[in-house]
């Protein structure tokens, strides 16, 4: 009988997250084989294969639509602030979690109430911040955005995964004749890797989807990222009409993320495991 009901629960939970599988999947494979019609086949024939791929259709997002302005863009802005990110957030981390200091705890719950406060009710401050800074409409403002943003889950996950690694290495590297910074770079942030991948995974999707932060403290077209540009695109196409390169702009858009979640899967299930779990 309890064997009975386990495979009924298994059934039943399998069946659901099948279910939610295929809700999540289908929109995405659809916009994909959708971004290879034309502008007929997609009114007309929503549901059936192109008759022809349309490798135009991207050409002309990347070019037309300003795709590629976009993504390199992107690309300018998160790459040095997932850097940034990911070594102020483990020096920080590293300190926190390995050295007792008066104040130690106050500061972890410091960043700790930096995750509870909605991004959007920090934006008017933001902004009035940013342009005193003269930094509207710059690359470097968003960056320092951006890494502001993301420093207090990554501090938070990495000073777990710190407490986590053995000390017995960070004292024999001490016996040595290393001081702290060897200590750290050569010693304790290697061993962090799966730590830092996890975190630099996680931080890359947020950065790379973020809409909000870019919406308010840039309004240059010439700067704008791929979430500014894919809004711009919308509203454009109420005038032109493109709306097969709109679909392979999303699927250009799309792509970098789902293969890096693809690629790297396993990472961040371990990484987030072992760091909840040793946090």
């Amino acid at each position: 009988m309890v064997n009975q009901e386990n495979r009924l629960s298994a059934f039943i939970t399998q069946l659901i997250l099948g279910l939610w599988a295929v809700a999540v999947i289908f929109p995405m494979f659809w916009m994909i084989y959708s971004s290879f019609k034309t502008d007929q086949e997609l009114f007309f024939s929503p549901w059936s294969p192109p008759a022809a791929l349309q490798w135009d259709n991207f050409a002309r997002a990347w070019t037309s639509a300003h795709v590629g302005d976009f993504f390199f863009n992107t690309l300018i802005v998160v790459i040095p602030a997932l850097f940034l990110t990911l070594i102020i957030s483990a020096m920080a981390a590293y300190v926190l979690a390995r050295f007792d200091f008066i104040g130690n705890r106050a500061v972890f719950y410091l960043f700790l109430a930096g995750m509870l406060f909605p991004v959007f009710l920090a934006l008017v401050p933001l902004f009035s911040l940013v342009a005193r800074l003269g930094m509207l409409n710059t690359f470097q403002g968003l960056i320092l955005v951006y890494v502001a943003y993301s420093l207090p889950f990554t501090i938070f996950f990495l000073t777990g995964f710190f407490k986590s690694l053995p000390s017995e290495l960070e004292e024999a590297a001490i016996i040595d004749g290393a001081n702290q910074y060897q200590v750290f770079f050569r010693v304790m942030l290697p061993l962090s890797s799966p730590g830092l991948i996890s975190m630099g995974i996680f931080n890359f999707l947020g950065m790379w989807n973020q809409y909000i932060l870019p919406l308010v403290l840039v309004t240059d077209e010439d700067k704008y990222v791929l979430s500014q540009g894919l809004y711009f695109m919308l509203a454009k196409q109420f005038y032109e009409n493109d709306w097969s390169a709109l679909f392979a702009a999303l699927t250009i858009i799309m792509v970098p993320t789902l293969l890096v979640y693809v690629i790297f899967q396993k990472q961040i299930q371990s990484g987030l495991t072992t760091g909840a779990l040793k946090g």
